[in-house]
């Protein structure tokens, strides 16, 4: 499709979207213990290593840092293309989606209620191994951004309250997006779901661009989100996965594409133009095409660039 950046997965979110299961019911178990199964087209997590842990239990836990290596290799294709192309590293999840992956989410909620303690120290740990990965990989590959992320947004809001996301995960998280400052990178943070009450939050720890704006969630519309933090923060996303390119038609995918394009870039810029998340596999190719042609970019150009990337990587 002639996207402008190549980027992969060293963290969690490898085991989940970077191995690939050809059947239904396939699975696999990560290094971090983590069991998942192929349902409905999608890893799913089936089995967690402390779902059945104690307190004391889940300390004992230990986060496969001597797997850190072979992890970080998962960029070394990545970056053969930094010659032409905008370079990035997914060290995501980093606090609180890794620890329910753990866990499971109701324990993970119950310890954020019950036992606080226990929860914000997995958390630094889960921030720990985040960071580690983001060090090695800013010393390793020559990046331009660090990708963040948690998944702490719901369809209809926060899955805890922004009080208890400041005092148990924002300053661990803040520590992750810090490396990538620190190497002068910028910083993209993906987070799906109405999330709104902690934008501000994010642009203090230094997120220089959010993802997905997820558009049909409570306090989610782009261009409310442009007007009142624009001039702070960068939108990657928006346009509709869930209603929209699925089920919309051709002239409903430009219209919704072309509102965000002037919306989102009135004043010159600030904006990536992408889905709302990962395009769902049922969407007519048409309004894929769609999409792009609004933004000034015909199914031909597509085809002609693809096959330029199958030439020079020796494919017919």
């Amino acid at each position: 499709m002639g996207d402008d950046v190549r980027q992969t997965w060293v963290n969690n979110n490898y085991a989940m979207e970077g191995i690939v299961h050809e059947r239904e019911g396939e699975s696999h178990v990560d290094v971090w213990g983590v069991k998942w199964t192929r349902q409905q087209g999608f890893n799913q997590i089936t089995g967690f290593p402390l779902s059945n842990a104690s307190p004391a239990g889940v300390l004992e836990y230990q986060f496969p840092t001597e797997h850190m290596p072979e992890l970080l290799c998962q960029m070394l294709p990545v970056v053969e293309f930094q010659q032409n192309y905008f370079i990035g590293c997914d060290v995501s999840p980093c606090v609180f989606e890794m620890y329910w992956r753990l866990r499971g989410m109701e324990n993970a909620m119950l310890d954020i209620a019950i036992e606080p303690e226990l929860a914000g120290e997995m958390f630094s740990r889960c921030a720990d191994f985040a960071a580690g990965l983001a060090q090695g990989a800013c010393h390793q590959f020559k990046l331009d951004w660090l990708w963040t992320g948690d998944d702490v947004g719901s369809q209809l809001a926060m899955l805890v309250s922004p009080e208890t996301w400041r005092r148990l995960m924002k300053a661990h998280l803040g520590r992750v997006i810090a490396v990538g400052k620190s190497a002068g990178l910028w910083v993209a943070y993906h987070c799906c779901g109405a999330l709104r009450p902690i934008i501000r939050d994010l642009i203090e720890l230094g997120v220089d661009v959010l993802n997905p704006v997820q558009c049909n969630c409570p306090g989610m519309d782009p261009l409310d989100l442009k007007k009142e933090y624009g001039k702070q923060i960068a939108f990657m996303g928006g346009v509709d996965t869930q209603g929209v390119l699925p089920s919309g038609t051709v002239d409903d995918v430009r219209r919704a594409t072309a509102r965000l394009i002037e919306g989102m870039t009135a004043d010159g810029g600030g904006y990536i133009l992408a889905a709302s998340h990962t395009i769902p596999p049922e969407t007519p190719d048409d309004n894929i095409f769609a999409m792009y042609l609004e933004a000034g970019i015909t199914r031909e150009e597509i085809f002609d660039c693809a096959a330029q990337i199958r030439a020079s990587m020796g494919r017919a």
